[in-house]
């Protein structure tokens, strides 16, 4: 048997295919995981119509807590989340990889207004999830809470953390 007629393009493709597969796995594996306890803290605040809501949430805010995000949290209680500033206004993107639970991605502008909501974000999903406009950062909520607090396009997001303000 002459072991280059075995391989056939097809068979190439699938071999290409697990070798990406096992190294994406691994790589996963190889994440280590930080406990949120250690994830800097602070409030959000999201005001509309002479209303505000408040969250306590994390901040994501270096490339490795950022990568993690909520990745293998298993319940996320109401007016908890996680922020995701970004250095720079830019388009951002997400997927739900690891992640068990279903989220609302609530994108923010330059102006501190809502930009985009994307709700109930499908669990384990590897779709890409793009805020689709530059953005200064990005909130993470429970699937659905938007919807249920009334939160929408065009209302206006604050945080303090560690004595800063935005």
């Amino acid at each position: 048997m002459n072991p280059v007629r075995l391989l056939t393009p097809a068979r190439l493709a699938l071999a290409v295919l697990l070798a990406g597969a096992v190294g994406s796995i691994c790589l996963a594996q190889s994440l280590t995981i930080e406990s949120l306890t250690h994830f800097p803290r602070a409030t959000l605040d999201i005001e509309a119509h002479g209303h505000r809501d408040h969250f306590e949430i994390w901040i994501a805010d270096t490339p490795l807590r950022q990568e993690q995000g909520l990745m293998f949290v298993r319940e996320l209680p109401a007016t908890q989340g996680m922020l995701f500033p970004q250095g720079s206004p830019q388009v951002a993107h997400f997927w739900m990889k690891n992640t068990y639970i279903p989220l609302d991605m609530v994108f923010i502008g330059e102006d501190g207004r809502i930009a985009k909501i994307i709700a109930n974000a499908r669990p384990f999903s590897l779709d890409v999830l793009s805020s689709d406009v530059p953005v200064i950062a990005v909130l993470e909520i429970r699937g659905g809470e938007a919807q249920q607090l009334g939160i929408r396009v065009g209302d206006r997001v604050s945080w303090k953390s560690g004595g800063a303000a935005r």
